[in-house]
Order: structure tokens, then C-alpha cells, then sequence
């Protein structure tokens, strides 16, 4: 009986440091950033001063689950880029100038961005878009 308790016992401990030494699949992906270059400058019409333009340049980086979707994300970037000055060029003054309608554009932003992965990849890859500058004059 003592042979396969101490048996046992050392399946057990086995196993248990096992469980700490191996990661789980999903910890194993690290995020990783891609940066549009140069910033993204487009116009939106202003609706003071009779209908004057006004301009926005915002730095854009989206998040990605993994490193390796970097390429992917690189390769689709003049379509995603396109998107991103659709939204804003779009935009009312009050959405560009307001932190709600900013962090709206954010979501069409994100929204949209999926919606494209989605359509070329079959995966909406893109986690988060991020705004790391946002002028507006």
C-alpha cells in the first residue's frame, strides 16, 4: 500500500509542476502595435465661419493579438489607412472636436477595420485602434 501511495504522490507532484512550468495556448500570443506612417491628415467641414475647412491629423496604431499578424496588418494597410480618412473626412466638428464623438470615431474606426480583416483575411484580427496624437484646427 505504501509503494502506491508514494506513487501517486509522485504522479501528483508530477503533474503539478506540470501546470505551473506549461502556459495555456492563449498566454502564449503576445499583442503587438502596428503604427500608420506617416499620421493621418484629412479634412472635415467646419460648421462655423460659413462652412470652412478645418483639417485633423491623428497618429493611428491598431493592436493585434500576435506578432505574426504584423504582416498581415502591413500588407492590408493602404486599405485600412483609406478607411480611417473616410471616417474622419466624414466627421462633424463637433464629433472631431468633443471626446465623446473622438472616442465614436475610435469605435467606427475599430468597427470598420474588422469589417475589412474580416472580408480579406476570414479573421477580424484588429483587437483595438488606438489614437496616439489627435490635433485638430
Amino acid at each position: 500500500m505504501n509503494h502506491i501511495s508514494i506513487a501517486g504522490l509522485s504522479v501528483a507532484v508530477l503533474l503539478a509542476a506540470m501546470l505551473v512550468l506549461v502556459k495555456p495556448a492563449y498566454a502564449q500570443s503576445e499583442p503587438a502595435y502596428y503604427g500608420f506612417e506617416p499620421d493621418i491628415t484629412t479634412n472635415y467641414v467646419r460648421t462655423e465661419d460659413h462652412f470652412r475647412m478645418g483639417y485633423i491629423r491623428v497618429a493611428v496604431e491598431v493592436m493585434v493579438p500576435d506578432t505574426g499578424d504584423l504582416s498581415t496588418i502591413e500588407y492590408h494597410a493602404p486599405l485600412l489607412r483609406n478607411a480611417f480618412i473616410r471616417i474622419f473626412s466624414k466627421a462633424s466638428e463637433q464629433q472631431i472636436k468633443s471626446l465623446t464623438g473622438r472616442d465614436d470615431l475610435r469605435m467606427q474606426c475599430l468597427e470598420e477595420a474588422q469589417r475589412l480583416m474580416r472580408r480579406e483575411t476570414g479573421e477580424p484580427i484588429i483587437r483595438d485602434v488606438l489614437f496616439t496624437k489627435y490635433i485638430y484646427h
